[in-house]
């Protein structure tokens, strides 16, 4: 009788524990792996550390590979085994659980030297998978190694600490790497306000790039191309790097990690160390590779990533007709900074209707009316024209809509801190306002923003790659696509990637 009973491999049925802690399907592990030099498999010296173990797919889907490649060199299957779990893989766990998890996926036995492991040559239960609890060392309220908050994290020992070892403490495994690998835990709580985090994901790359491995490969957030808290350095250093020699970009995380949504994407690389040139740039959505250029990550006169490819010629026609963009001068300048008239998105301390002296506020999703005296900063944009757009918008993200919805506010007016002004400083009239407005409702413009945006954070360096217009004269993308002279696939391009305002 034919057995049709379907067997999955139990590490790709994993659920997540939380979208800081992802755990690696095993056809996203091999994707990562098959980015390495063919013949490291057939290296019997060769050595690989996961240094930030959850499931242990990626040491198991290695071990796999070494199992085959070194079948000549080490004929004997039980002693290959031993070579290959004792000598070649090393794994440090991000907690005791999963820790246990790790150990029963790579030697089918939670105890390295139990008489189920695969492995018959370890005389200790951890094996090479090892976990230590560590302590955070806490400076001013903060861990000095990952920032972690200690209101936060300071715990008995009944909680997991979050201190994980690879950032916190000396080496763990004292010998030279050939391969790091890994999907590192990408934030910490900080102790902000709601859902506020720190990113760490950046101290595991850095960490593991100072052991000089010779093949880097690790999978992390997106966010770091263009924004990020605390990210600065780690943009720059990457950016510059002549090492990294693949990326593989993903816009969409459930793309790799079904059912996760991490804002702004994620992505994978291959740093290698004997790497001096450019970078290749996979772009892919679903299953599907839609381009591959080979490119210099940091264009000249840039400071973010782009993560398009197609998107660098339409970006490179309009920094040729405003070349003053790359010092600064850009719509950017009219864009206000957050809180514009002193006001938080909570405010609520308004009147429903007018009376004598009174202002219009335009508050989360209300309007009503305050006294001019509540007002405490840019008071002289009150009786100005102005244009009002959210704060936070989809542009940029894997949302499903691209809107940058906009109020033309009148003369005696102000807002929360749910909007930014544009034109405060600018003596706006009313027909120049209307004219913003239907500029920055261009796909054109919001197709600029989205170069720089990877989150719903709309602060005014968002508009840094938009170029100022004559706003004495209405704007639509027919005029500006013929304006920077696009070509039909730059314009499909751009029709392609920007939804239609609803």
């Amino acid at each position: 009788m034919q057995n049709n009973t379907y067997n999955p491999d139990v590490l790709s049925c994993l659920a997540n524990l939380s979208n800081d802690e992802v755990f690696t399907p095993p056809a996203l592990a091999n994707q990562m792996l098959d980015m390495l030099p063919a013949e490291l498999w057939s290296n019997p010296d060769a050595k690989f550390l996961d240094p930030c173990c959850k499931s242990g797919v990626f040491l198991r889907e290695i071990a796999k590979r070494l199992i085959v490649g070194l079948e000549h060199k080490i004929p004997d299957l039980q002693e290959r085994l031993n070579h290959i779990y004792k000598n070649q893989l090393f794994g440090i766990a991000i907690t005791e659980l999963t820790s246990l998890l790790a150990r029963r996926s790579v030697y089918c036995s939670k105890k390295a030297n139990s008489q189920y492991s695969i492995c018959t040559d370890f005389n200790t239960e951890c094996g090479n998978i090892v976990f230590e609890r560590v302590q955070h060392t806490w400076e001013n309220g903060r861990c000095k190694f990952c920032g972690a908050s200690q209101s936060e994290y300071d715990r008995d020992d009944t909680l997991e600490t979050h201190a994980y070892q690879f950032i916190h403490a000396d080496e763990v495994f004292n010998m030279k790497f050939d391969v790091i690998i890994g999907n590192p835990p990408y934030q910490l709580s900080d102790g902000g306000a709601g859902a506020s985090a720190t990113p760490i994901f950046q101290l595991f790359v850095d960490q593991a790039i100072k052991l000089q491995p010779n093949f880097l490969t690790m999978i992390i957030p997106a966010k770091w191309y263009s924004g990020g808290k605390g990210l600065d350095k780690f943009r720059e250093s990457m950016l510059t790097s002549k090492q990294l020699r693949e990326i593989h970009d993903y816009k969409s995380a459930s793309d790799c990690f079904g059912g996760v949504e991490i804002k702004g994407g994620v992505m994978y690389f291959l740093w290698d160390k004997s790497h001096k040139g450019q970078t290749i740039v996979h772009e892919h959505i679903g299953n599907n590779v839609v381009s591959s250029a080979q490119r210099r990550l940091l264009e000249q006169g840039l400071d973010v990533f782009i993560r398009h490819n197609q998107a660098l010629p339409i970006l490179k026609k309009v920094l040729n007709q405003h070349p003053e963009i790359a010092e600064g001068k850009s719509f950017a300048q009219m864009v206000s900074s957050r809180k514009p008239f002193g006001f938080p998105t909570n405010f609520t301390e308004f009147e429903q209707k007018t009376f004598e002296n009174s202002v219009q506020i335009y508050a989360n999703k209300k309007i009503g009316f305050i006294s001019r005296t509540q007002i405490s900063t840019h008071t002289e944009w009150v009786d100005k024209w102005k244009i009002l757009t959210a704060r936070a918008n989809n542009i940029g993200t894997e949302a499903h809509d691209d809107n940058l919805n906009t109020i033309v506010a009148a003369p005696n007016t102000c807002c929360t801190e749910t909007y930014l002004v544009i034109g405060g400083d600018n003596n706006l009239n009313e027909i120049q306002a209307r004219h913003i407005e239907s500029y920055l409702q261009t796909k054109f413009l919001r197709f600029l923003v989205s170069l720089r945006k990877t989150t719903q954070d709309a602060v005014s360096k968002v508009y840094s790659f938009v170029p100022m217009q004559d706003f004495n004269e209405p704007w639509d993308d027919s005029k500006l696509y013929k304006k920077y002279d696009l070509t039909a696939d730059e314009i499909a391009f751009i029709e392609s990637m920007i939804q239609p305002m609803e």
